[in-house]
């Protein structure tokens, strides 16, 4: 999906990250801990940052984040990955501020987006580049080291591509409408599965992601003129490419209905994404069904 050359974006929506010092200020044994409610909330393996979350009384001073101020137009994010992630959080947030209250959000507030270099400290403890694009609910915001998108195409095989990228972003800011209906609080179980409330959170992120996508092109900027270009064939190929790369099948290379998984199968992440492409948000209750 192509930015409008001319589109006006908003470099405030987004805050690089450098680390500027080492040690973390909780104890081991509570990080620990932390790190599996936090897991169990969202859907997402946190808990191999526990090692970063060492003893001692070690404190943390981190950069708070400049905004990336030559990412200002639509040419900008097409050609530089980080004014990308900030003409998606731009587009995102201009949806989801019509749309969040489709879904009960109507308190609907715009996230934090960090992009980071390496490691970084969140809400939700240290993350580093391993752990992927994540949300952390106890700080509402979206951390993302962009050298992901490169693990996307050589590591998960996914055929790469702007929309590919943005659908990241899109399906992270879904995370985030669900802490705001409450669902990530609701959905903390533990439990694991293909129909576990763990991989319900993943697909209706997906879902989420699909609805902006499908609605993107009629996003606009501050003046008023559309972000983004229609999508193509193509470029809807390379963001359900994406979520097929993300799979539990193709990630832990296990068969169907393994109750190891935690965010669905690859077929099942494509086909809420096209449910929420074809149908918006309201088509995006992956609670509902006895199999999502």
């Amino acid at each position: 999906m192509t930015f409008n050359d001319n589109a006006r974006l908003d470099p405030s929506k987004v805050k690089r990250r450098r680390r500027t010092a080492t040690g973390i200020g909780v104890g081991g044994g509570l990080g620990a801990i932390a790190l599996v409610v936090i897991s169990q909330l969202v859907g997402i393996d946190l808990t191999g940052l526990a090692p970063l979350l060492g003893g001692g009384s070690g404190t943390s001073q981190q950069d708070p984040g400049t905004s990336p101020e030559e990412c200002r137009t639509g040419s900008d994010a097409n050609a530089n990955v980080e004014c990308l992630v900030v003409g998606a959080a731009t587009s995102l947030d201009d949806y989801w501020a019509g749309a969040a209250a489709t879904v009960g959000a109507d308190n609907y507030t715009t996230p934090g987006v960090y992009t980071f270099d390496g490691s970084t400290d969140t809400g939700c403890g240290a993350a580093t580049a391993a752990v992927g694009p994540f949300y952390c609910p106890p700080d509402t915001s979206i951390y993302l080291d962009t050298a992901f998108y490169d693990d996307l195409r050589s590591k998960y095989g996914s055929s790469g591509g702007p929309l590919a990228e943005l659908y990241v972003v899109a399906h992270e800011w879904g995370h985030h409408i669900q802490s705001l209906t409450g669902v990530l609080e609701r959905s903390q179980d533990g439990d694991t599965g293909p129909t576990s409330n763990g991989v319900r959170v993943e697909l209706q992120a997906d879902c989420y992601a699909g609805a902006w996508a499908s609605a993107a092109a009629g996003t606009k900027d501050v003046n008023g003129n559309p972000l983004l270009e229609q999508i193509t064939d193509a470029q809807l190929t390379d963001a359900l490419s994406a979520a097929a790369a993300v799979g539990d099948d193709r990630i832990q290379g296990t068969t169907a209905n393994s109750e190891s998984w935690t965010h669905g199968s690859s077929e099942k992440r494509q086909k809420w994404f096209t449910a929420g492409y074809n149908g918006g948000p309201t088509a995006c209750d992956t609670f509902a069904p006895a199999t999502p």
